[in-house]
């Protein structure tokens, strides 16, 4: 389990759930900002991402950095992983760089998509 780092036990779990709880709410809070006229999908979809960021993060705690890196890049969720990380750079780019809105959602709920296919290839003959 200590891979990598010095944290006990004690400290993985509290820093998973605080990564985990501030990923939650700035998910949240980017489904709140939807609905702020003008820049609300702009809002959302950078708080969407930065929860999931944070979601993701959350589990380098549990597994250690090193280990986590390993899992994610193994030949059986290689592909999850990378569309995962292409939904993620792409909703950030469609929403400061190329400034597309729509584009902005449709990378998010591709984000969404990308996100579960890349959670359920950790549970063994979930594919």
């Amino acid at each position: 389990v200590i891979d990598a780092t010095s944290l006990g036990w004690g400290s993985r779990v509290k820093g998973f759930i605080a990564c985990f709880v501030i990923g939650c709410l700035c998910s949240l809070l980017g489904s709140c900002l939807l609905w702020v006229p003008r820049k609300g999908l702009v809002l959302f979809a950078v708080f969407y991402t930065l929860g999931n960021i944070a979601s993701i993060g959350s589990t380098l705690f549990l597994m250690g950095p090193v280990k986590q890196l390993k899992r994610m890049f193994e030949p059986t969720r290689l592909i999850a992983t990378t569309v995962m990380l292409l939904c993620l750079v792409l909703t950030l780019c469609s929403a400061f760089w190329w400034r597309k809105e729509g584009l902005a959602l449709l990378f998010c709920i591709l984000q969404f998509f990308a996100l579960a296919w890349y959670s359920i290839s950790f549970i063994p003959f979930a594919r």
